[in-house]
């Protein structure tokens, strides 16, 4: 059972990400204010859901949720600030759109940039202990594989229809095999080290 709120009271946004460990397309990231009462036992860290899960999981959140915003940041930004300052510029950016100004922000994971003067906190696995980080995986998810599934259409050797531009092993092989698109990353983390797509 997920936690409902950190702190009871205030309008709390979660704040999660998708997309940092792919090759190509953008990084979405998702701000969610829910109600108090809101309960879900459904609702988990979107890892660990079902696509199809998910996808039912999405209108529901949206449409209980008090407010809710989805933003990215496209391949370009993403190589000219690295992955982790754009997921953080991809979470303010919906945080930006959010109809209600959040009284705090929590967020998955270890860091994050402070947004305006809004006090946070960064909380490790937080989208399996916290439903608004939970709906915000779900929401940033679901979205950006819209996106990839549409853009498979352009790009069909690629995989990205089900590997989603992550690192699989068709996914690499097509990178050797046709190079890059428009849409890859030239500069990316795998595995813990530093390569680069510049030499394809």
């Amino acid at each position: 059972m997920l936690f409902n709120n950190l702190n009871k009271g205030l309008n709390e946004a979660g704040c999660d990400e998708a997309g940092r460990g792919c090759l190509s397309g953008p990084v979405y990231a998702a701000a969610v204010i829910l109600p108090e009462n809101f309960r879900s036992d459904l609702l988990n860290d979107s890892k660990k859901l079902s696509e199809k899960l998910r996808f039912q999981l999405r209108p529901l959140i949206e449409k209980e949720a008090l407010c809710w915003a989805v933003a990215s940041c496209d391949n370009h930004e993403i190589d000219e600030a690295n992955i982790l300052n754009a997921s953080f510029l991809a979470m303010h950016r919906a945080l930006d759109q959010l109809s209600i100004r959040p009284e705090y922000i929590i967020v998955d994971g270890n860091r994050f940039k402070p947004y305006r003067d809004i006090n946070y906190t960064t909380i490790i696995k937080g989208d399996g202990k916290y439903l608004s980080i939970a709906a915000a995986s779900v929401l940033a998810k679901t979205y950006r594989d819209d996106f990839m599934i549409a853009l498979h259409e352009q790009y069909p050797e690629y995989g990205w229809f089900q590997n989603k531009g992550y690192p699989t092993a068709f996914h690499r092989e097509a990178i050797i095999k046709y190079g890059i698109t428009p849409f890859h990353r030239k500069s990316f983390k795998f595995a813990g080290h530093q390569f680069t797509l510049d030499f394809l």
